[in-house]
C-alpha cells in the first residue's frame, strides 16, 4: 500500500539513511551516527529536525524516550515504493550462481526447486519457500505403457505440474498369446505409448473419454478395451489438489536474528510454516484473475501481512511461469529490517530462472 506522504528530497534521503543504517545496525538511529556516516551536507540539528518530522508522518518511530528512531512498516514502504530499485548487480550473480551450480532434467524438476530454494536461503539469510508448479487445469505432459512383470502393464501419466501418476493391471489373455514373449510385448507396449502421446498429450484428463480407439491399427485393437479400462481407473484415481506442498529452507538461519528472540512469536511462525500451509499457500501464490504474470515482486511489509505470526516479517513473492502463465512461486521470508533491494533482486532473478528452466524442458 502507497504511503501517502509528500517528501522533500532531503527528507527522502534521511529516511533512505536512516532505514539503511538500521538494517545493517539492528539498532536505533540518532541524528549524529548519520551525520558522521553519511554525506547527507547537513548539521546533526537539521537532520534531527527532519528526522522529529519523520516520526510524525509515520515513518519513523522511538522505541523508548531516549533512544533513536527505527523505520515503521509505512517507511519501509516508502522505502520499497519510492526510494529504491532492485540490485541489477545482485540480480546477475544469483542467475549466474544458480546457472553454474543447478542443471535441469524433465523427470527431476522437483529436485531442481530444492536446490534453488536451498542457494536462495543461505544467499539470501532468510526463509526460503518455493511451490512446486501447478496449473488449474492439470494437463497430460507425457504418457508411457510398461511391463514391470511379465502379464502385468502399468501404465504411468507425468502431468504439466510435473507430477506422476500411475496405475497398475493385469494383462488380459490375448488371443494370439501363446506367440507373445517379453520382448514382442515391450515393442508394443512401446507403439500404444506412441499413440497414446500423439492423441493425449495437452488435454485434460476429463478428456480421455474422447479419445478414438478406431484410430489404433487393427493388429493393436486388442489392446483398446485393455487401455480404455486403464486410462478409467487412472482418472477415477487421479485428484489434482488445490495446492501444492511448499518447499521451506532456512528457518534456522533467520531465527538467529534479534527480531526473533521472542519465543512465542516464534512458536507462532513455525507452527504457520509446518502445520497450515493452506493458509500460507494463498499468499505466497496469489494467481491473477487472468493469469497475467507478475513481473515484479510482490512485498509485504510487517502489519500488511494477512496472517498473524507474519505480521513481524516482511514477505517477498515473485511467480515463475510457463508459457506465460504463472504456475508456482517463490518467496523469502524474513525480518521488516530487511536489504530490500536485495531481496526483491534475488526472488526475481530465482523466478526468472524457473522459468527459463520450465520452458527448456518444455
Amino acid at each position: 500500500m502507497p504511503v501517502q506522504v509528500s517528501l522533500s528530497d532531503r527528507q527522502q534521503h534521511i529516511l533512505w539513511a536512516t532505514i539503511r543504517h538500521y538494517i545493517a545496525t539492528a539498532e536505533p538511529v540518532g541524528s549524529k551516527v548519520l551525520a558522521k556516516e553519511y554525506d547527507l551536507s547537513v548539521s546533526p540539528a537539521t537532520i534531527r529536525s527532519c528526522m522529529g518530522m519523520l516520526e510524525k508522518s509515520g515513518l519513523l518511530y522511538q522505541p523508548h524516550t531516549s533512544a533513536g528512531r527505527v523505520p515503521s512498516d509505512s517507511g519501509y514502504r516508502m522505502y520499497v515504493d519510492q526510494l529504491i530499485t532492485p540490485s541489477e548487480r545482485v540480480g546477475r550473480h544469483v542467475e549466474h550462481l544458480l546457472t553454474d551450480h543447478l542443471s535441469w532434467e524433465e523427470s527431476n524438476f522437483e529436485a531442481l526447486l530444492r536446490d534453488a530454494a536451498q542457494i536462495l536461503s543461505t544467499l539470501s539469510g532468510y526463509i526460503t519457500l518455493v511451490t512446486l508448479p501447478q496449473s488449474q487445469a492439470t494437463r497430460l505432459r507425457h504418457l508411457q505403457l510398461v511391463q514391470p512383470e511379465l502379464g502385468r502393464i502399468m501404465l504411468i501419466v507425468v502431468t504439466d505440474a510435473y507430477q506422476t501418476q500411475s496405475v497398475l493391471m493385469e494383462l488380459p489373455t490375448l488371443p494370439d498369446d501363446a506367440q507373445l514373449d517379453e520382448e514382442i510385448v515391450e515393442r508394443e507396449l512401446q507403439i500404444l505409448s506412441n499413440f497414446l502421446n500423439s492423441k493425449l498429450r495437452g488435454r485434460s484428463l476429463s478428456e480421455i473419454s474422447t479419445l478414438d480407439w478406431s484410430e489404433l491399427d487393427r493388429e493393436f485393437a486388442q489392446y483398446a478395451d485393455f487401455l480404455k479400462k486403464l486410462l478409467t481407473d487412472l482418472t477415477r484415481r487421479t485428484k489434482v489438489p488445490v495446492s501444492t506442498p511448499i518447499l521451506i529452507r532456512g528457518i534456522s538461519e533467520v531465527l538467529r536474528q534479534p527480531e526473533f528472540s521472542e519465543l512465542q512469536q516464534v512458536q507462532m511462525l513455525l507452527h504457520l510454516l509446518e502445520e497450515e500451509q493452506e493458509q500460507l499457500f494463498p499468499v505466497i501464490f496469489d494467481l491473477p484473475e487472468e493469469l497475467i504474470p507478475k513481473r515484479r515482486a510482490k512485498v509485504w511489509i510487517g502489519s500488511e501481512n494477512p496472517l498473524e505470526p507474519m505480521r513481524t516479517c516482511t514477505l517477498v513473492c515473485a511467480t515463475y511461469q510457463q508459457d506465460d502463465v504463472p504456475v508456482g512461486s517463490v518467496s523469502i521470508l524474513g525480518p521488516t529490517r530487511m536489504l530490500y533491494e536485495n531481496a526483491i533482486a534475488v526472488v526475481e532473478a530465482t523466478a526468472d530462472f524457473l522459468s527459463s528452466a520450465l520452458s527448456q524442458v518444455a
